[in-house]
């Protein structure tokens, strides 16, 4: 088995690189190298944007969510998803496209002032980091029982052909490549769902379930405060990040960009129920087993045939690979824009190899945390808690403002986004504080970033 599946890995990598080569020649500025000269159709902004939303906590943490809790997993990761792309679609679509900017601190340095975008650009790019290290945490854990090597060389091995399609081609060989993962994903869960569909049903889920203690297990509304609390975390960090901005500012048209959000928001509805179901359906397999690593890797090792293992084997490290080749790319336009365009603006024609270089050292600063870190979705929450905290309230705001209000950015950035930053380093154990976890720390975080923005308001308008 292992063969088969290093044989498959090794067409599937073959591929994605040679395809990178043939874009390489093709970047020339920025706008090539990051936004695909904004000349995206809606069919790749769409299968870009639904392929880089299915990483490793889609498919793996939502079915073991489901496998462990039931229907009501549906809320982690698949209504905040629907939630994010349909406020985009109806309300953020048409002002994004029409603001002055290539990358998200453009419009923080119009409203706020220098300042502030020097703080909102080191907030992304951490988050970049963060994100893109939480998928390299899960190709490494992922490849290392099904390939028989060690966490860092399944680590190394899929970071390095990350970093080389993305280092090549840019966001063009990412959407590109994105398009591709996303139909091997969408093609390997429809195969599973049947294929675990045939073997169990829900009468026989429904007594399992009830031998456990899970007697909420398809109770929709199970942990309700606890889930409405992490769709809030999710909803407003993801509608804040640079991913979704990207896009929609890449794509050719006003109307191009619409579709494919509306487009996005029911294939979620549709993938994000399948991965439900894949993981209620294994319950039977697994019910007198205990679990050693993810779901999926215990299905692909023991319960499926040479082929469907081999497709899904691929179609997962493509649903990995898809979110840290985009979280690498977003992070990297971040600290060529908004830092090394900053210090030397009239090296413009260094700019493709610097936007290299940046894909490159944020690649390597998240592979070197993934090293240390081995958490996925609680790495995830406190990373999405420090953008729903520092940046969204002023992330917001500052679409429809049309005066510069530096003090009113600066202290809701400063408040939201430090009362995370406390957060997080006493969930590592570095501060001795006691405050709640995440996600019932959010309220209070948004509290003090709501707080700043107004108080600032009031001393901008003051001042004037």
């Amino acid at each position: 088995m292992k063969f088969e599946l290093f044989l498959f890995l090794f067409v599937y990598f073959a591929f994605l690189i040679l395809l990178s080569f043939f874009f390489s020649r093709k970047m020339r500025n920025l706008e090539d190298f990051f936004l695909a000269s904004r000349n995206l159709p809606s069919l790749l902004v769409y299968s870009s944007l639904v392929a880089s939303w299915f990483g490793a906590t889609s498919l793996l943490v939502s079915t073991d969510e489901a496998y462990g809790q039931g229907v009501s997993s549906f809320w982690v990761m698949g209504i905040p998803a629907i939630l994010t792309v349909l406020l985009f679609g109806f309300l953020l679509a048409r002002p994004i496209r029409r603001l002055p900017i290539i990358s998200l601190p453009d419009l923080v340095e119009l409203r706020y002032g220098r300042c502030v975008r020097h703080l909102a650009s080191l907030l992304i790019i951490w988050y970049m980091i963060l994100l893109a290290s939480s998928q390299m945490v899960a190709i490494g854990n992922f490849l290392k029982p099904l390939l028989g090597t060690s966490y860092l060389n399944s680590l190394a091995l899929g970071t390095a052909v990350v970093l080389l399609y993305s280092v090549l081609g840019g966001f063009f060989s990412v959407a590109l490549t994105d398009s591709l993962q996303f139909f091997l994903l969408a093609t390997g869960i429809l195969c599973l769902f049947f294929f675990l569909s045939d073997i169990s049903s829900l009468k026989e889920i429904s007594l399992l379930a009830s031998q456990l203690g899970k007697e909420n297990y398809f109770n929709f509304f199970f942990n309700f405060k606890k889930n409405i609390l992490i769709v809030l975390s999710f909803t407003l960090a993801w509608t804040i990040s640079p991913i979704a901005w990207q896009r929609i500012q890449a794509a050719r048209t006003e109307k191009t960009a619409k579709n494919a959000l509306f487009l996005s928001s029911g294939t979620f509805f549709f993938l994000y129920g399948i991965l439900v179901f894949i993981g209620i359906f294994s319950l039977p397999l697994f019910f007198l087993q205990r679990l050693e690593g993810p779901l999926l890797s215990g299905i692909i090792s023991s319960k499926t045939g040479t082929f469907l293992s081999g497709f899904l084997f691929v179609a997962i490290v493509a649903a990995i690979m898809s979110t840290m080749d985009t979280a690498i790319n977003t992070g990297a336009l971040s600290l060529t824009r908004d830092a090394y365009q900053q210090i030397f603006s009239s090296q413009e024609r260094r700019i493709v190899l610097v936007s290299r270089l940046s894909t490159l050292f944020v690649g390597t600063m998240a592979f070197l945390v993934a090293t240390k870190f081995q958490s996925i979705l609680k790495t995830l929450g406190l990373a999405s808690e420090i953008m729903a905290e520092g940046l969204f309230i002023p992330g917001i705001a500052m679409i429809f403002l049309k005066k510069k209000l530096p003090t009113a950015g600066l202290l809701s950035l400063l408040l939201g986004g430090g009362f995370s930053l406390i957060g997080f380093l006493c969930e590592v154990n570095l501060l001795p504080f006691r405050l709640p976890p995440w996600p019932y720390s959010l309220p209070y975080g948004l509290t003090l970033s709501l707080m700043g923005f107004i108080t600032g308001i009031i001393i901008d308008k003051h001042v004037r």
